[in-house]
């Protein structure tokens, strides 16, 4: 009997790759299983109420039945701090001063930065950064973010793997490089916030989408540090528009209440995404 989950963010109204989304983790979970809504909203200068009550309704709409309350993340970022001082505790995180203009520079002047799934990684001008210095910005007010040290993560945690589907994936900590665990204007960041969530809601199977594969490398190892439980993984394909365009809400993809109003039932809904 798993438990999986489908965790939006209230930026923006559901499009048919979320309905994607919660319909194939409603499935995973099986008629005996779990299925849960985590509503991340840690963005808090993005997220609102109204985005977030369409998103209820859309699943509602889609069928969906889920436990409520719903969990939501800005509830619990005194709960993000605790695990983020565990891993300060351990030594494998550092204050980060970088600005993204300066960071940009940085890896524009290096001509030939390390890539990661999206795009250079970060160079590690913090990671090396006196702690004489470090201290002195602290002092003078200077709010950092905190960055993950991917080196000193990896010798302590050693070889990882993760099942995917039905197949055993080695863990690359480096993939991501020294990611960010907590931003300088929330506190936390998207990485340590999912695992901590998933380890506290008994999330035993993780279902999302094929571009999130390359983040459970660096969240299996948060997982590790943390001693958290590993769920299983199952990434599946994504949704594309008519120009095969990935749908997303930054691009402004047709949103699913909108399809909604335009007379678009259930049936068609599944049988536009090859679900039935």
């Amino acid at each position: 009997m798993p438990t999986t989950r489908f965790a939006p963010s209230p930026t923006g109204y559901l499009h048919l790759g979320h309905a994607f989304s919660a319909l194939v983790a409603q499935a995973a979970a099986g008629p005996n299983g779990r299925f849960l809504v985590r509503i991340e909203d840690i963005d808090l200068s993005r997220s609102k109420p109204v985005f977030e009550q369409a998103i209820l309704e859309d699943l509602t709409w889609l069928g969906l039945k889920f436990e409520r309350p719903v969990r939501r993340q800005s509830a619990h970022f005194d709960d993000y701090a605790q695990a983020l001082a565990r891993l300060t505790q351990m030594g494998v995180t550092y204050p980060c001063f970088c600005t993204r203009g300066q960071i940009a520079a940085e890896i524009a002047a290096a001509g030939d930065a390390p890539q990661g799934p999206d795009g250079p990684l970060y160079p590690g001008t913090c990671r090396a950064l006196p702690m004489d210095l470090r201290a002195e910005r602290l002092d003078s007010g200077e709010r950092p973010a905190i960055r993950l040290n991917a080196a000193r993560a990896a010798d302590i945690v050693g070889p990882l793997v993760f099942h995917e589907h039905d197949q055993i994936m080695a863990v690359d900590p480096f993939l991501s490089g020294d990611i960010v665990l907590a931003r300088r204007d929330a506190g936390i960041a998207y990485h340590l916030a999912v695992v901590h969530d998933d380890d506290v809601q008994g999330v035993d199977l993780v279902t999302r989408g094929i571009d999130l594969l390359p983040a459970t490398h660096v969240q299996r190892v948060l997982q590790a540090l943390l001693g958290y439980d590993v769920p299983a993984y199952a990434h599946h394909r994504l949704i594309y528009d008519s120009n095969g365009t990935r749908l997303a809400k930054r691009i402004g993809s047709k949103s699913l209440r909108d399809l909604i109003k335009a007379g678009l039932t259930l049936p068609d809904l599944r049988a536009q995404l090859n679900l039935d």
